[in-house]
């Protein structure tokens, strides 16, 4: 009985020291593991717990004007951020924030929620442009609020406010969506990048490159010092073709006019943006500081479209403008001579239909300088009736219309100019030559941007070559400006009699009996055609003004470009919604040409004058609006375009 006893105590001693023995190794290799192979993983977690690293935005560049003059910069302001991962209890962090702060603590969890889809590593901005008192209060209670971060960062400021708004752009917090597109590839969800305009187009070169911090901090967050830093590098200078004295002239302009529009001026040999107006407008500072959801909702909602760039993305039927194309294209394919004449007796049948002419007693017989001076529909009737509408289709595309024009914004719209092809592919039936007639006087299914008439206007000053319409001159390449390099425009070798021919007839719409007048200029020979658009047609109109409360005024174009004898200087497209006709968008064009002679003259810039009726008119005036500007002077009854 003892042996076996002593047995069982061998057995269990045996046993004991197994386990002891598994006990140490189970230990030194768990020592080795955590220790060895570890290492690294558990000396960053262990780093981690007493430093943070914190991002540095780099400013973006500054944007200057041809002239020099910094137009967006940067300026510093605090942001108060919240890291959920160190809040210990995520409501009561809010809640004291929202105290120590003086904010609105249902503002705060409105942040929260809008950024709920980030790592909780990720600081949340809580609190942007924070005030000095802000910041001050925060920063005395840091043992109370571990989970706080104050930072100094750059933010986005758009010295013009409102002007050129479309034309620069807005920044704003990558999107989800952003994230995803080749265009952003390497950014990370909360970075700031350009969402439209130049902000847009030239975002690489305009955000600079990121910096960073790395600071120990105690058990409860405080920092305690520095370990090191990478200063963030800011974006590069652009400077843009823009003038910024042009551009305020042409939005001074509509603002006196009361007229939405937009107008494009542009340098007719290079394709220069001079200026480049959309109203109505935003303010760009907004977006800066992250734009909250009500002046977002507001935008949006509003009739009058603030956030549509009408000079690149709005889309209106040319009217009487598109007579230049008809010319050209009879003149260069050899339809006609440049002393082609027509006999207009105010009506003209074609395909057994009649056709009128804006003056009911007509003009008489007309050569094709004389019909654009006089803005002749008869005339023009006859052209489209021999005229091809692919041949009209493919001169208007060679002068810059019915597509892009390649202009470096983000958004352009394509224009429409029908063709057989185009009415087979949508409405699955061949093209009419009755519908050609239409066209001929820019009615029908016709469809262009502000920006390509400016560059078909730009065509026929240069005597032929199509320009590129871009807004960015020049790059700082850190030792100086690098010229932004463009391929050359297109050559559209257009005959110097159909040049001559044009020119002559255009300076007569400004200069003699044609509906341009209000955009003559004593010694700068200004040439350009006035056009008028139906915002609905006559049938609808009637039916529409008892029901609806929209402006069905119509649209009034004038595009120019001057001087018309020489070497021309600018040239553009105006155009004033609801301004019933074009002349009275000529103004606005001639106020642009008389701050450009001012500043080429070194003389004061002139002031728009303030006409007796501003603004947009009630339908309860409409009539006697009407009555007033059709007897000012140089509008003359019958002769309205």
């Amino acid at each position: 009985m003892f042996d076996d006893d002593r047995q069982d105590l061998t057995v269990r001693l045996a046993a004991l020291q197994g386990v002891v023995v598994a006990v140490l190794v189970t230990l030194a290799v768990g020592f080795w593991f955590f220790q060895v192979a570890q290492y690294n993983k558990f000396r960053e977690l262990a780093d981690n717990n007493h430093q943070r690293v914190l991002p540095l935005r780099a400013p973006r560049g500054v944007i200057f004007d041809r002239d020099g003059e910094a137009i967006v910069e940067n300026r510093y302001s605090f942001n108060i951020s919240l890291l959920r991962e160190r809040t210990g209890d995520l409501a009561r962090s809010v809640a004291r924030l929202a105290a120590v702060s003086g904010t609105d603590e249902a503002a705060l969890w409105r942040v929260i929620k809008q950024h709920d889809d980030k790592p909780d590593y990720q600081p949340i901005v809580m609190i942007r442009e924070a005030t000095v008192a802000q910041v001050a209060a925060v920063a005395a209670r840091r043992l109370e609020l571990p989970a706080t971060v104050i930072e100094e960062v750059p933010t986005r400021y758009y010295r013009t406010g409102m002007l050129a708004a479309h034309l620069f752009g807005y920044v704003g917090e990558i999107t989800p969506k952003q994230l995803a597109e080749d265009e952003f590839d390497g950014l990370r969800s909360g970075a700031i990048v350009g969402q439209s305009g130049v902000e847009r187009s030239y975002n690489r070169m305009l955000m600079g490159t990121a910096g960073a911090q790395r600071v120990v901090v105690n058990s409860v967050g405080r920092e305690l010092n520095t370990m090191d830093r990478l200063d963030p590098v800011e974006g590069r200078r652009l400077q843009l073709t823009i003038d910024y004295d042009l551009q305020a002239a042409a939005e001074e302009a509509f603002a006196v006019t009361g007229f939405n529009g937009a107008a494009v001026i542009l340098e007719p040999n290079t394709g220069e943006v001079l200026a480049m107006a959309s109203v109505p407008a935003y303010d760009p500072n907004d977006f800066a500081l992250g734009i909250d959801p009500e002046t977002w909702q507001r935008l949006n909602d509003d009739a009058e479209k603030p956030l549509h760039n009408r000079a690149i993305q709005g889309r209106y039927a040319p009217g009487s403008i598109f007579k230049i194309v008809v010319a050209v294209a009879a003149l260069e394919e050899g339809i006609v001579e440049p002393d082609f004449s027509v006999q207009c007796n105010g009506v003209k049948s074609f395909y057994d239909r009649a056709y009128h002419c804006h003056l009911r007693g007509g003009h008489g017989r007309l050569t094709m300088e004389e019909a654009l001076e006089r803005s002749c529909n008869v005339y023009f009737y006859t052209l489209g009736s021999m005229i091809d509408i692919d041949v009209l289709n493919a001169w208007a595309r060679r002068l810059g219309l019915g597509g892009w024009t390649g202009i470096d914004l983000p958004h352009e719209i394509e224009g429409l100019v029908p063709s057989t092809q185009w009415k087979l592919a949508t409405a699955g039936e061949p093209w009419y030559p009755g519908e050609t007639i239409s066209v001929s006087i820019g009615q029908g299914a016709l469809s262009l941007t502000p920006v390509s008439l400016a560059v078909m206007m730009a065509t026929i000053a240069n005597g032929g070559v199509r320009p590129t319409p871009h807004v960015l001159k020049a790059i700082d390449g850190g030792e100086g400006w690098e010229p932004f390099q463009l391929a050359p425009g297109a050559v559209i070798d257009l005959q110097p009699e159909t040049v001559e021919t044009l020119h002559r007839g255009l300076w007569r719409v400004v200069n003699a009996r044609g509906t341009g007048g209000r955009a003559r200029i004593d010694g700068f020979d200004v040439a350009g055609k006035t056009g008028t658009t139906q915002v609905i047609s006559l049938s609808g109109r009637a039916a529409a003004q008892e029901t609806s409360e929209l402006d069905l005024r119509d649209h009034g174009w004038f595009t120019f470009f001057a001087p018309s004898n020489g070497t021309p200087e600018v040239a553009g497209a105006v155009l004033a919604e609801h301004s019933e006709h074009g002349y009275l968008a000529a103004p606005i064009a001639r106020h642009v040409m008389q701050t450009y002679l001012a500043k080429k003259a070194g003389l004061a810039l002139p002031s728009f004058p303030r006409p007796p009726l501003l603004t947009k008119t009630t339908p309860e005036t409409a009539q006697a609006v009407v009555s007033e500007r059709v007897v000012a002077p140089v509008a003359r009854p019958g002769e309205i375009d």
